[in-house]
Parts: structure tokens; sequence; C-alpha cells
């Protein structure tokens, strides 16, 4: 199958949504490694991958390297060697000039991701087996750009666009990475470059409800049917680091300081709203608390009569209560919560394993 396959398939349609994260996407792919085992063992097909059975796949930042890979067809074991083998040298830091602007050059991964994706697959190649989204933010206009394959977009001429470009562009995290010039086209076909940064900073860092709406409302020109038993929306994180600080003091609290901690708070809280809205619109059939007032809202009712859609989402908390929930009192917090914790692989895929471990078959009853 390709993405036109599933334009036309009737009947329930499947939703992977993945946050960003960084080399945290290790956490990520160790839950997804157990959903295709479990629908390999489902289905009685043992070359089963991810793309067999979800319709619609979204990614931002470090979730759009791994949608994309899965929307080409490849196995959740195949990305995860990707990312080991490949993760130190994607993290190349950058000379200590260029440091003043960003940690990282971005030469060794482009050249990553134009081997893994191919440099001549565009973004509406054959080549993509799913449905496919990815967040950008467009520095330029300074506006959030979640783009798709759907050819019925409004802006479907820009499917000719290489794919690795729109990737690179989407992980290029500010001070991490520089950003990615991209020359796109209008719908008159006059072309205009762009400077485009991660989109994790956006509202899109967790990209579920967004893609919910994207494969639903008429202005995006799918309009597949919701409903609870018509729609699987399965949602995947990176972990969160809440960094609480019991005796912050006013005078702490200067200019230096919120630089650096309002952009976290922001996407943190952004994340949350993501999962919260899949919660309040969706069934939610798994999920951790999102906070002691709303506790998981499984069971609960929302707004509207009926539930949107089956909603199920996998995430940890980083912090060291969160670890000690997991069963991880040996993993130190602070190796796993950084974006480029390329010496900690190993630990952040015991992190996954352990959230991979709360994945059951149940879960995916009825799809």
């Amino acid at each position: 199958m390709n993405f036109q396959d599933h334009l036309k398939k009737d009947g329930q349609k499947k939703l992977l949504a993945l946050d960003g994260g960084g080399i945290r996407g290790v956490i990520t792919l160790e839950v997804l490694a157990k959903i295709e085992d479990i629908l390999r063992k489902r289905q009685g097909k043992s070359q089963l991958v991810l793309a067999d059975y979800f319709d619609y796949i979204a990614g931002t930042s470090t979730g759009a390297i791994i949608a994309t890979c899965l929307s080409l067809g490849m196995s959740v074991k195949a990305v995860q060697k990707f990312y080991i083998r490949s993760g130190p040298a994607m993290f190349d830091r950058a000379g200590l000039l260029r440091r003043f602007r960003y940690k990282f050059e971005d030469e060794k991964l482009s050249e990553k991701l134009r081997n893994v994706i191919g440099a001549d697959t565009t973004f509406g190649s054959e080549k993509v087996r799913t449905l496919l989204m990815i967040v950008l933010r467009n520095a330029t206009t300074d506006s959030p750009w979640p783009i798709s394959n759907n050819p019925g977009a409004k802006y479907a001429i820009n499917q000719e666009l290489p794919l690795w470009q729109l990737v690179r562009a989407s992980t290029a995290a500010p001070t991490y990475f520089p950003p990615e010039l991209v020359r796109v086209k209008d719908r008159k076909g006059k072309e205009k470059d762009f400077l485009f940064v991660d989109g994790g900073v956006t509202m899109y860092n967790n990209p579920a409800f967004q893609l919910f709406l994207m494969a639903t409302v008429p202005p995006y020109n799918l309009c597949w049917k919701a409903g609870l038993n018509d729609m699987l929306l399965v949602s995947v994180g990176t972990g969160t680091s809440p960094k609480a600080n019991a005796n912050l003091q006013p005078g702490e609290m200067n200019l230096v300081y919120n630089a650096m901690a309002i952009p976290s708070a922001l996407m943190l809280a952004a994340l949350n709203e993501q999962d919260f809205l899949c919660r309040v619109f969706g069934d939610c059939r798994h999920g951790d608390s999102l906070d002691r007032e709303i506790g998981d809202m499984m069971g609960q009712a929302g707004p509207t009569s009926a539930k949107l859609f089956t909603y199920l989402r996998y995430n940890a908390e980083l912090t060291r209560e969160g670890l000690d929930t997991l069963g991880l009192p040996d993993v130190v917090p602070e190796n796993v919560q950084m974006l480029d914790s390329v010496d900690h692989i190993k630990d952040l895929a015991n992190v996954g394993e352990a959230v991979a471990g709360k994945v059951k078959p149940e879960h995916f009853d009825g799809f």
C-alpha cells in the first residue's frame, strides 16, 4: 500500500502521533516496538510494519524522523538501529565560534536523513506508504506549519519538496541546530525562500489533536468519519521533565532565568493541552494522570454527547519520582532529560521499555 490506498480505503481509520524530544525518541521507539509486536501477533503477520496498520502518521522534530521512517515502511527495529548507530553522529558539536549561535552542526544530520529517507524522495512520493504530517515552524512568517502529503490539501503543490529537507527543518531546534532554508512554491507556482525551525517550538510538539483535526475537518479535505468505533488515535511521548523548585526566590527570576525557563514551560503546557483535548473529545483507554485536578480522564464525559475517537497515550515523567514509579531507581534523571543525551541511550531505552510494559493487547480491541 501507499498513501493513495489509505485515502481510498473505507472503514475505520487509525492515526499515530509522535512527540518531539531529540534523542529521547529512543523512548518512543521502545513503545512502538511493543505496539508492532502486539499487532503482529494479533494479525498473525510476522512481517507487519506500522505502515500496514496506521492510515495517518504525524510527528514533530524527532517524532518527524520516526514518523517518516515508519511511513516509508521501515520496521521499528530498523528505525531503532538507525537511532543507535546515527544518534551520536547527528549531534555533531559545532566549532567554538559557532556555539554562540547553535550547539551542533547540521551537515551530518542532513547526511543521515538523506541516506535513510532518500535524497530524491519527495513529500508526495509513492514510496510514502501512509498519509504523513510533519510539524515545522516558519520563522520567516512566525507561524506554525503542520504540513501533510494529502493530495487534496490546499498547498499540495509542495509535495514535490525533498522529504528529507522537511524532516531536517522540523528538527532544527533553536540553539541546538541552525535553521533550514527551504524554497517553497505558492499556489500560483511562485517560489519564495523561508527559514524553518523545529516544530517543537509551536503548540504542536505533541501533534495528536492537530492530527485529528487534519483528518476530520473540511478545510483539510479529508473529512474522515469521527466516532468512538470509527477512529483510533495513538499518541506516544518522549518523556516530560517538569522542573519544580520549592526554594525559588523572586530575585532569582531574572532575564537569564526566564530565557531558560519560559520556552520549556510553554512547551510542556502545549504538550499537556494537546493531550487533554484528546482525552476530552476522545475516549481515553490508557494514559497517565495529567494532574491532581483532572486525573487521567478515563471514563469521563466530555462536552459533546458522544466521544469522537478512541484514544491511547503512552509517556513517562523523567523526574526522580517518575523514574522510581517506573521501577528505575538507578537511572539518573539528568541523564535522560536532555534532548542531546546521546551518552545515555541505554538508559533512555530502559525508560522506554518500562513505558512499553504498560501497552496491552486489549488497548487495541475493536481496531
